[in-house]
């Protein structure tokens, strides 16, 4: 029984939460890890949905969050405060602080997304950059508008986002029989057998 209680207090413990908001929030939203330690409690708008994001060449960008981002980051918020040194509170303005309560690195965030992806998916190699080009490539999928997608990103050129949609064979597919004068064609036939 004990034992059992110390597996339920460690997997919502923290660190956990802050681990959870994080890879929420870098998925999620498509943010640049140098962008995510950047920000500040106050760059979190729970009611609208939306962070506040200062992204490279100081530009600033209102991004979205989605649900499960959402429902993350308020799950951390609520813990964050302890989260702290023996001898002080938590960094009060940083978003996203270490177990010692300090703003966290950018080298902090890529390990713990490379731990979680060893522990959860079986991927040692993930890293948080790849959460931003999964981001890009699933709302490409979903039917995002490549323009909407590349102001999420931040990018200033859409040839920068393009690198980062990488279309599926289904996608292909799916744009094909449904713009093409010759559609429903004998590849999405076979795909769909």
């Amino acid at each position: 029984m004990a034992s059992s209680r110390a597996r339920c207090r460690r997997a919502v413990s923290p660190r956990r939460l802050r681990d959870r908001a994080i890879l929420e929030v870098l998925y999620g939203s498509g943010l640049r890890v140098g962008e995510l330690v950047r920000l500040d409690a106050a760059d979190v708008d729970d009611g609208r949905g939306e962070v506040r994001v200062l992204g490279k060449g100081n530009k600033e960008r209102v991004v979205p969050l989605g649900t499960e981002s959402q429902k993350a980051l308020r799950a951390y918020l609520e813990v964050r405060p302890t989260l702290r040194s023996r001898r002080k509170e938590p960094d009060p303005v940083a978003l996203f602080v270490s177990h010692r309560g300090h703003r966290m690195t950018p080298r902090a965030m890529q390990k713990l997304v490379r731990a979680w992806g060893a522990a959860g998916a079986g991927r040692a190699d993930l890293h948080p950059h790849a959460l931003r080009h999964s981001c890009a490539t699933h709302l490409m999928d979903g039917g995002a508008d490549l323009r909407a997608i590349q102001e999420l990103l931040g990018h200033s050129s859409l040839s920068t986002t393009q690198r980062y949609t990488h279309v599926s064979v289904e996608h292909l597919l799916k744009a094909y029989d449904a713009a093409h004068p010759l559609a429903k064609s004998a590849a999405s036939k076979a795909v769909k057998r």
